[in-house]
């Protein structure tokens, strides 16, 4: 359908889109074709497990070339990045990848709005660590940034939206104020969005200290989400308290 000039949607489980990674290249990527995969069930999906929780298509998606891969935090992005990738003016294949579970917004049904390929937002000014995001957790960081306030720590928010193409404007701009960097991801840290920073940091002979936050090395087995975001040290909780430890010298400062 796509090759005769259809924009396609294909909507599947991020664990099942394994078994098909050879026609995203062969079928689609190749040819360069308008199809969107939008990715179920990114992420840990709780009581399913290791077969069904979504860790891999971040590293396994961003390698193919002319794919666009994306991530919501909330419902009004995703619905912003559905919008753009169904447009006529796009011709890339578009992956969108979101979670399972409930959502956190309340008046979710937004204007629509065409999302610029490749363009994050910076949520929140600071000083002492920049903490960039991709995808839902970003509201389990929002949530560890406001507690940090009380400890004296100020970090920055940005919420990337894109892994591939990734916002070298923001990235640049972070690179060249903070020293201490923080990514925050539900994929696997590694070959994922974190991996991708430090590609751009390498590349660009930046220095900084950066700490990848994600689904470790290993296969995480049952539980609720909320159970195993904790497990894993990537709830609010453990964010707030990787974010104190990257800002040991400031504290010490003021209790000195």
């Amino acid at each position: 359908m796509a090759t005769q000039g259809m924009k396609v949607f294909c909507n599947i489980y991020s664990s099942f889109m394994q078994r098909a990674y050879d026609m995203v290249i062969h079928d689609v990527a190749i040819q360069n074709l308008p199809v969107v995969f939008c990715l179920d069930r990114a992420g840990l999906v709780g009581d399913d497990g290791p077969t069904h929780h979504g860790a891999y298509d971040i590293a396994y998606m961003r390698c193919v070339p002319n794919l666009i891969v994306s991530a919501p935090m909330n419902e009004s992005e995703l619905r912003n990045l559905m919008y753009t990738a169904q447009l006529e003016t796009m011709q890339n294949p578009f992956v969108i990848r979101y979670p399972r579970g409930q959502g956190v917004m309340t008046e979710w049904k937004t204007d629509f709005i065409e999302i610029e390929i490749g363009k994050g937002r910076k949520l929140k000014d600071g000083e002492d660590i920049a903490i960039l995001s991709f995808g839902h957790p970003g509201n389990f960081a929002a949530e560890a940034i406001r507690d940090a306030k009380q400890f004296g720590i100020s970090p920055a928010h940005y919420d990337m939206r894109f892994v591939k193409p990734m916002d070298e404007e923001i990235l640049h701009e972070v690179f060249c104020k903070f020293k201490k960097i923080m990514t925050i991801e539900d994929g696997t840290i590694v070959g994922g969005f974190g991996s991708a920073v430090l590609e751009f940091m390498n590349e660009n002979n930046y220095t900084a200290d950066v700490k990848i936050m994600g689904i470790p090395d290993r296969f995480v087995e049952h539980g609720t989400p909320k159970e195993l975001y904790a497990e894993i040290g990537l709830d609010a909780n453990h964010i707030l308290e990787a974010i104190k430890e990257m800002a040991t010298i400031k504290i010490k400062q003021l209790i000195n």
